[in-house]
């Protein structure tokens, strides 16, 4: 399974073009040590925006060295808009230890991009490349453009639903296309317009996807991504991302991401422990005593509701809590 976490690009949307140096170390860290390796990165219209107007905190040569201590501890790459390109970013991208550029593109661009994924690979950097606004083509004409690009040496391309209005069913239709046309592996990118994004993007996987784009805390442009923890507690119970550290994940954005997100005037749409009640099927009206057991047994909230709801979600009670404490100590 697939995974990447676009927060430190797409997710750079709700604060702008960019995050700043600080957040931009913090949610590095973040994912790498809680077992996130494939992360897209810096302004939010890719390299070689910022000196066309996408101002952001940091250029682009600020942000490549900020990630310097990062990029032998995970794949970071960066967004390449197709309309934007120039070579001298590729080899830029290149000298600075990045280990992939993901073209962006809208259905009908191969003419252009062909030369931009040969060139990707001539600098021996990974070809991603990201469809836009997909739905601008049928799922044939997708396939029958992803074929050229496969030919070019793309590998790998994502299915983006830009405006957030795809359905799981549609979404099946592009996947089945694309998925018995190509060899490389094909992903998802869904944003939340119409609240569906996590349901397009399991869709996705059941035709024969190969994963999904995330954002930590949801952040993206519009009305966000799919969020990181989210995908990463729904693929997980099917045995999948196991790598994974969903419990440190949940503690990072709780106690880190959050409140420094807040500073900055964003609060996520799912807030964490919201999500691990929806995970567990825990009803918020326990919330009370599972919290008064895990200070007083010293053991983590959410692992104590998520333990503890797999035995009884009814009516668990103080004694039943305190022995599954006992239990994950």
């Amino acid at each position: 399974m697939r995974f990447m976490d676009c927060t430190l690009r797409d997710g750079a949307n709700v604060l702008g073009k960019g995050f700043p140096a600080d957040l931009t170390e913090l949610m590095l860290r973040g994912l790498i040590e809680n077992g996130i390796k494939v992360i897209e990165y810096g302004n939010a219209g890719g390299i070689g925006a910022y000196v066309l107007g996408n101002t952001a905190p940091l250029n682009d040569i600020e942000y490549l060295e900020l990630a310097q201590p990062y990029v032998d501890k995970a794949e970071i790459g960066m967004f390449l808009n197709a309309k934007r390109y120039k070579e001298e970013n590729v080899a830029l991208a290149a000298q600075y230890g990045l280990k992939f550029l993901r073209i962006g593109a809208e259905p009908g661009m191969s003419e252009k991009s062909i030369p931009i994924i040969k060139a990707v690979k001539a600098h021996g950097l990974t070809a991603r490349y990201s469809l836009m606004k997909a739905y601008l083509a049928t799922p044939e004409e997708a396939a029958a453009e992803a074929l050229q690009l496969e030919a070019a040496g793309l590998d790998e391309l994502t299915v983006m639903d830009s405006a957030g209005c795809m359905k799981p069913d549609e979404v099946a239709e592009y996947f089945d296309a694309l998925t018995a046309a190509l060899k490389i592996p094909v992903l998802f990118h869904g944003h939340s317009n119409l609240g569906l994004a996590p349901a397009n993007a399991l869709k996705a996987i059941e035709h024969g996807g190969a994963g999904a784009d995330c954002g930590l805390l949801g952040m993206a442009r519009s009305a966000g991504n799919i969020p990181t923890e989210l995908m990463v507690a729904l693929l997980q119970e099917k045995g999948e991302l196991m790598d994974v550290d969903f419990y440190g994940l949940m503690k990072f954005l709780d106690q880190e991401l959050v409140p420094a997100m807040a500073a900055h005037g964003y609060k996520p749409a799912l807030m964490p422990m919201d999500l691990i009640l929806g995970l567990s099927g825990a009803h918020s009206s326990f919330m009370k005593t599972f919290k008064k057991v895990a200070e007083e047994e010293g053991v983590d909230l959410m692992k104590l509701i998520v333990e503890t709801s797999k035995i009884n979600r009814r009516d668990p009670s103080e004694a039943q809590m305190r022995e599954v404490a006992a239990k994950i100590g």
